[in-house]
């Protein structure tokens, strides 16, 4: 049977012949509405990428541009341009925060930068605002450390429910030692604005770590749980892979890979 020729119901005693219905038929409405959430569900992520990258990118270049003496503008030294290119901010801010980060990292640098800071120590509510923006910087920018790169399910606002949290710290310092616990340090986002949420410590054993990427974690927050990362070890599960199983408690566990003997 054609698709238009409608669909056939099953029969209620078993032999008569079955109803053939008609196919429902869309109104111009309908189509209207479907094509009209088709085109924003198509356009608002790319436009509004465009528009949140050039705000920023005009955010920049003017606070840049600000700094730049005057006569010294690129428009100035080259006056056979019909327009300004925009983006030269931004340009200007990576080269000179190169330059800094080159300075910053040989022996004149150090030196320079040491003083700096012994000055800033001597004050007393500038130095502890120093130090701590400081050292989130380096905590987050460090190549070699594992601030949210760990996402986990931890047992979120009370024992039977769970939540998805980024493992800060594998340790808890002082407080795992007053509390005698092996604690892991974690950060509970909220939804769906994750720059807000609580650092909490957890029991290690009350975690569950999780397989999925920081950044689709963070579209599953950001979506309310909407937009789901597809289930790597599940689906390993599910083909039947060698060395994958799922373990007591439908936790997915990874042994590894048995070789037979000679």
């Amino acid at each position: 049977m054609s698709g238009g020729e409608g669909r056939k119901t099953a029969p209620e005693d078993g032999g008569a012949p079955g109803i053939i219905l008609p196919k429902p038929r869309i109104g111009l409405m309908t189509r209207l509405r479907n094509w009209f959430l088709a085109g924003i569900i198509v356009t608002a992520p790319i436009g509004l990428t465009v528009y949140l990258v050039v705000i920023t990118i005009e955010a920049i270049d003017r606070n840049v541009r600000s700094l730049i003496p005057h006569g010294y503008e690129f428009e100035t030294l080259v006056p056979s341009l019909p327009v300004g290119i925009p983006g030269l901010g931004v340009i200007a801010a990576i080269v000179l925060l190169t330059v800094i980060g080159f300075l910053a990292t040989n022996f004149l640098g150090r030196s320079l930068l040491g003083l700096s800071e012994q000055l800033v120590a001597r004050m007393p509510i500038v130095r502890g605002l120093y130090s701590g923006l400081k050292q989130i910087f380096e905590t987050v920018f460090s190549q070699s450390g594992q601030s949210f790169r760990q996402v986990a399910l931890v047992p979120w606002p009370s024992k039977g429910s769970w939540t998805v949290a980024f493992v800060t710290n594998d340790e808890a310092g002082e407080v795992g030692r007053r509390l005698g616990r092996n604690l892991v340090t974690c950060y509970v986002p909220t939804t769906p604005n994750p720059t807000g949420g609580y650092m909490t410590y957890f029991d290690r054993n009350d975690i569950v770590i999780l397989s999925m990427s920081v950044d689709q974690a963070m579209k599953l927050i950001i979506s309310c749980g909407v937009i789901l990362p597809p289930d790597k070890v599940g689906s390993l599960i599910d083909s039947g892979a060698p060395g994958i199983e799922a373990g007591p408690e439908t936790k997915p566990e990874i042994k590894p890979e048995t070789k037979p003997g000679p």
